[in-house]
């Protein structure tokens, strides 16, 4: 293993899945409006300097039920005065994450970009301020994702041969500036990577999608121990076989717990639940030495298992199947909820139909509310007070413009700040700071 440190006089300088959506993005029709489209707001628009309402259905131009907009920042201007990397066209903004500093309270968005890590200070959040940037430590790629543990940020790319980026959020502290920052370490027992999930409990990693070079775990769940953030170190493999699409145990996503659920059998066990491509799998991965499947599910018919995300009380996993509305296999956002109650038997309990066909991308579950971005219908927030009926109270379309069944728009959320506001990606349209209306927050 090898690992690449910051230390003085010395700071140095993808899968099956994303097979799968760069084939699909490269499918992805023309753009038809619904309606005479306003004009778009150029990329050195000033920023808003109070919250806009939303008001009769619109937040500025943007359409909206029970969503403020705080904020935004366009994707060149995640990095003042650095243009983006590329010709304008491969530009693209990813996945998202957020940091609060303990010390101060400030939160901050480390948003994913093509060519790197932005992260935006959220202390003022009708005036977001970028005050930092990570760039991608090989090239370019539209697949980057990060997730936080002990105030470092761990990234990856699809990009052959980045590995796993780890930057110690601690130096945002005091940058007046907008700084470019190079990472403290870089673990590259894996090469690319196209999600990577953190247990905050246990202190392990679990970098999934891996593939050319490294030890890839069969594209299944390569385990790190992070717990010493700079110093991250292999811990083993996991990989269901007969699950993926070429049955290797592929994991696009994957989510991991302390389980606290129904199960009694499993209670206080490290459990996670992978979205396998053709298959949901749960795994005990207590024993990093000789992790073990619980249980695999199946629907027959699947599109794409692509991401989801367990209930609160760990007895439900809301999923998404990024592929089904695109090959038309269900005529509206479908959503599936499998009932967790025993783990070694998953049933698929309640299928959830969103009002418009819009491919649905990432699922985040926060104080009974679903997150749900659908790409070009923008991120919808769904109440589960009834676990098997989720019930749509609010969205914010991001691509007002678009509205049709491509990859344009809301990309992932991030709705953990404890000041209850949430953040969202959009592929082209950079970062958006939002909240939800009063009364409808827990």
């Amino acid at each position: 293993m090898e690992v690449e440190g910051r230390t003085p006089g010395n700071l140095p300088a993808a899968t099956r899945g994303a097979a799968l959506l760069l084939a699909l993005l490269s499918l992805a029709c023309g753009e038809s409006p619904t309606g005479p489209p306003e004009p778009p707001e150029p990329p050195s628009a000033p920023v808003a300097t109070a919250v806009t309402v939303c008001q009769g259905g619109r937040a500025f131009r943007f359409p909206c039920e029970g969503v403020d907009l705080v904020g935004r920042v366009s994707l060149p201007n995640l990095t003042p005065g650095r243009p983006p990397g590329g010709g304008s066209e491969r530009w693209f903004t990813n996945d998202i994450w957020g940091w609060t500093d303990p010390q101060t309270g400030v939160e901050y968005a480390l948003v994913g970009r093509h060519d790197g890590l932005a992260i935006v200070d959220l202390s003022t959040p009708v005036e977001p301020r970028p005050v930092a940037f990570m760039p991608s430590a090989i090239s370019h790629s539209v697949w980057r994702d990060m997730k936080v543990y002990a105030d470092h940020v761990f990234v990856v790319s699809e990009s052959t041969g980045h590995g796993v980026q780890v930057l110690d959020l601690t130096r945002l502290r005091g940058l007046t500036e907008f700084t470019e920052l190079k990472a403290d370490a870089r673990y590259r027992d894996v090469s690319a990577v196209h999600n990577i999930a953190i247990n905050e409990e246990t202190g392990f990693a679990y970098a999934v999608g891996s593939n050319s070079g490294g030890e890839t775990c069969g594209g299944g769940l390569h385990m790190i121990d992070v717990s010493s953030p700079q110093n991250p170190t292999f811990a083993g493999c996991h990989a269901e076989e007969g699950t993926g699409r070429r049955g290797a145990g592929y994991t696009h996503d994957v989510q991991c717990v302390v389980y606290r659920g129904p199960d009694a059998e499993h209670a206080g066990r490290e459990i996670c639940v992978g979205s396998n491509e053709n298959a949901i799998v749960l795994s005990d991965v207590t024993d990093k030495a000789n992790p073990t499947t619980l249980s695999t599910a199946r629907y027959a018919d699947y599109g794409y298992v692509h991401q989801g995300w367990l209930s609160e009380d760990h007895r439900y996993f809301y999923q998404n199947d990024e592929a089904d509305e695109y090959t038309n296999q269900v005529s509206r956002t479908r959503m599936l909820v499998w009932d967790l109650t025993d783990l070694d038997d998953p049933v698929l309990a309640a299928e959830h139909l969103g009002p418009t066909g819009a491919i649905d991308h990432n699922i985040y579950v926060h104080e009974g509310f679903i997150y749900h971005s659908n790409y070009t219908f923008g991120v919808r927030i769904l109440d589960i007070a009834d676990p098997l009926n989720p019930r749509e109270v609010g969205y914010f379309d991001t691509v007002p413009e678009h509205d049709e069944t491509n990859f344009d728009g809301s990309w992932s959320t991030y709705p953990y700040f404890e000041s209850g506001l949430f953040v969202v990606t959009s592929k082209d349209e950079g970062l958006f700071v939002l909240r939800l209306r009063q009364g409808l927050q827990r």
